[in-house]
C-alpha cells in the first residue's frame, strides 16, 4: 500500500530567537515564534508524514499546551514520527518540501537541511526555496511558511 500526505505549516518571526529550519541553525536571523523551537519546515513534514499515515496531525502528537514541549527540538519530534511510522510497519519513500520566504535565502544552506531531514527519515529529501514576491505578510518578510508531500508505504 503507498499513501501520501500533504503538510503544511507557518510561523511569524519574534526576535529573540534562533531561526532553525530543516535541523539547521541560521545564525543572525531573527527566528520564529512558536511554542517549540518554531522549526516550520520540519513541522510541515511531520503533519505530511502523520497525515500519509492517518494518525492526525502535529498538534495531536505534540500540543502547545503541553509544557514538556515548550522549546522543544524539533528534530526530535520527528525522530518520534518517524519511529512511529516505523512501529507501524511503514517505509518513508521521500519526502519533497518547500519552505516560502524573503529571508533567509536558503541555497547555501540547502545541502545541510537536506543531510539533516535525510539522517533522520532514512529516505530521499528535497527542498525548494521561494518567495512570495512581495505579497501578503509572508513577502513583507513578516514570517516564513513551509509545505511538504510525503510517501509512504508498506
Amino acid at each position: 500500500m503507498i499513501r501520501v500526505g500533504l503538510g503544511y505549516d507557518s510561523h511569524r518571526f519574534e526576535d529573540g530567537r534562533k531561526l532553525v529550519l530543516g535541523g539547521v541553525e541560521f545564525p543572525g536571523e531573527r527566528g520564529l515564534k512558536g511554542h517549540s523551537d518554531a522549526d516550520v519546515l520540519v513541522h510541515a513534514v511531520i503533519d505530511a508524514l502523520l497525515g500519509a499515515a492517518g494518525l492526525g496531525d502535529i498538534g495531536g502528537h505534540f500540543p502547545d499546551t503541553d509544557p514538556k514541549f515548550k522549546d522543544a527540538d524539533s528534530m526530535a519530534l520527528l525522530q518520534s514520527v518517524v519511529a512511529e511510522l516505523e512501529a507501524g510497519g511503514w517505509k518513508i519513500g521521500n519526502i519533497d518540501a518547500t519552505l516560502i520566504c524573503e529571508r533567509p535565502k536558503i541555497a547555501s544552506r540547502k545541502a545541510e537541511m537536506i543531510a539533516s531531514l535525510e539522517a533522520v527519515l532514512k529516505c530521499p529529501a528535497s527542498i525548494k526555496g521561494k518567495t512570495n514576491e512581495k505579497m501578503d505578510d509572508i513577502g513583507a518578510g513578516l514570517g516564513i511558511a513551509a509545505m511538504c508531500v510525503a510517501l509512504i508505504e508498506r
